[in-house]
């Protein structure tokens, strides 16, 4: 099953610091946590005004901010242990798992690191991500979906995820390219 992944963190070069992580399931499930142990007395300027504003925990009507949940979705302002529990749940040993995230290098760190090391992944985790970025340079970088709101929400970027890979689905089936198996 594919799953569409972003997160939102504060980094210095040297760590990063998960904020939030929004992940779509092929199903229709949804996952959106943030990190109660991130310390965001340590974010940028431009992650205190593009990220920040954006949490769910930080929005004065939850019940509409918390789809996710009304829709029988995991998550919610939990430590990273408990993020890292919920997601073995989430993701129900999919023995096929497939995650793709939009530029995907930090948000598969930042991932990853939820469990300690790479090498602490769970059983049947992928060792890798699926970089929706690289796929769309592979097809000549066609022109993706605007993003209508919510952009540095991790949910809503992880669901924008799913409708740029839709397009690229798409796209690359119509335009006669050599058909990448992960996208079928």
């Amino acid at each position: 099953m594919k799953y569409w992944l972003d997160t939102e963190f504060i980094e210095n070069g040297k760590t990063i610091d998960l904020i939030s992580i929004g992940i779509v399931a092929d199903d229709g499930r949804e996952f959106y946590a943030e990190n109660l142990d991130a310390d965001l007395s340590k974010a940028s300027s431009w992650v205190q005004e593009n990220v920040l504003p954006h949490l769910w925990s930080r929005q004065s009507d939850k019940s509409a901010a918390n789809r996710w949940i009304l829709d029988g979705g995991f998550g919610g302002l939990l430590s990273r242990e408990s993020i890292a529990k919920d997601l073995i749940l989430f993701f129900k040993a999919d023995p096929s798992i497939q995650i793709w995230a939009y530029y995907a290098d930090y948000d598969w760190v930042a991932f990853c690191q939820l469990f300690g090391t790479m090498m602490d992944l769970p059983d049947g985790f992928p060792m890798y991500c699926r970089d929706l970025k690289q796929e769309c340079d592979r097809l000549g970088n066609p022109d993706l979906p605007l993003q209508e709101s919510g952009e540095h929400n991790a949910l809503a970027d992880a669901r924008w995820n799913r409708k740029a890979w839709e397009l690229l689905k798409d796209y690359n089936c119509n335009a006669g390219c050599v058909v990448n198996s992960d996208l079928r």
